[in-house]
């Protein structure tokens, strides 16, 4: 594949799994590091106030293990994010990401996210500011535009601003966002995916990061996108189907490691799961993100349903996991029988 330069901090091609409110959490990351050394992956998005006024702990805790996690922060207050920077840092994020493309209402409502693609220069000095406030790379994640905006205008003046702020590099969702009249769930699906408009960017931007995201469904596909641009990013697909995840180090990083066994990565899971259970946490906290793990594989019905139902019942513990994960490789045999 063609490989254009880079500059700064940021390196050359990425693959990184895309942060997702309710789904993204330490869990989740934990279950998708076993698949994957190198993915960057992202927390969920943590509104500034909540980072720098919440349990620090319980909002932006994580694992080394996890490591490389980058830490999405939502917010418009430019000297509020570069707090919020501030703390990620110290807690051992390696980058901080703005967000400029989620469009629930609950972002609207504190005028943010996808909203900013609206006020470009706003977001300029909040990049500027979180730049000046940590030292690990500063990124931002955005829409191709909002509404009715024109995507090539909207979307060229917010690169020139945040490269002209000194980002390390610019993640695009390749579609509109609709604030009003769609919901976010089809804000995900309804307006029209725009590749050609990110490749033209990185045209303009050689020697700038910039990577893709938005309805990428594979990784073959994800190894297309990099003939155009510097790092691809999938959210959904990954999460309702994480093994996909064990091609990652090979295909993008060139990786001579395998990963772990699938029974490794139960033995894993199942340690992982009663630790947390032993804190005071529920299996089910765990188990939810597992629920795709044998996604189109003997079985598979058989491990959804247990994860789904038994794991939220009282006493649950990984024996959970376990039998149901017994029953895929018996559902296996019988196939191969």
């Amino acid at each position: 594949m063609a490989k254009m330069p880079i500059s700064g901090a940021y390196g050359a091609h990425r693959f990184a799994v895309a942060p997702m409110i309710d789904w993204t959490d330490r869990h989740c990351r934990t279950l998708h590091r076993q698949f994957t050394r190198h993915a960057l992956l992202y927390t969920e998005m943590v509104v500034a106030d909540a980072a720098i006024h919440g349990d620090r702990e319980r909002i932006l805790g994580f694992a080394d293990a996890e490591h490389p996690v980058a830490l999405q922060l939502g917010g418009s207050d430019a000297t509020k994010l570069a707090e919020a920077a501030r703390i990620g840092e110290a807690m051992g994020y390696v980058e901080i990401n703005l967000n400029v493309g989620c469009p629930s209402d609950r972002v609207q409502s504190g005028t943010f996210g996808a909203c900013l693609m609206k006020t470009p220069d706003v977001v300029t000095e909040a990049v500027s500011a979180m730049k000046r406030a940590v030292s690990v790379p500063v990124t931002v994640k955005c829409r191709i535009g909002v509404d009715d905006q024109d995507t090539d205008i909207a979307l060229d003046e917010l690169a020139k601003g945040v490269f002209d702020a000194g980002a390390d590099a610019l993640w695009v969702h390749a579609r509109k966002a609709w604030l009003k009249g769609l919901s976010p769930k089809e804000n995900r699906d309804i307006p029209p995916l725009d590749y050609d408009r990110v490749y033209r960017l990185k045209r303009q931007y050689p020697s700038q990061f910039i990577g893709i995201n938005g309805g990428i469904q594979t990784i073959d596909e994800g190894l297309q996108h990099l003939n155009h641009v510097d790092g691809v990013m999938l959210g959904r697909a990954v999460y309702h189907n994480p093994m996909m995840l064990s091609g990652v180090d090979q295909a993008i990083y060139g990786s001579e490691r395998n990963p772990p066994s699938i029974d490794a990565i139960i033995d894993h899971m199942c340690l992982y799961a009663d630790a947390h259970l032993a804190a005071g946490g529920r299996v089910s906290h765990v188990a939810r993100h597992m629920v795709g793990m044998f996604h189109g594989a003997a079985g598979a019905r058989r491990w959804r349903q247990s994860l789904s139902n038994e794991a939220n019942q009282t006493g649950a513990t990984s024996d959970v996991i376990r039998r149901a994960y017994e029953a895929v490789q018996t559902a296996a045999i019988d196939k191969a029988a």
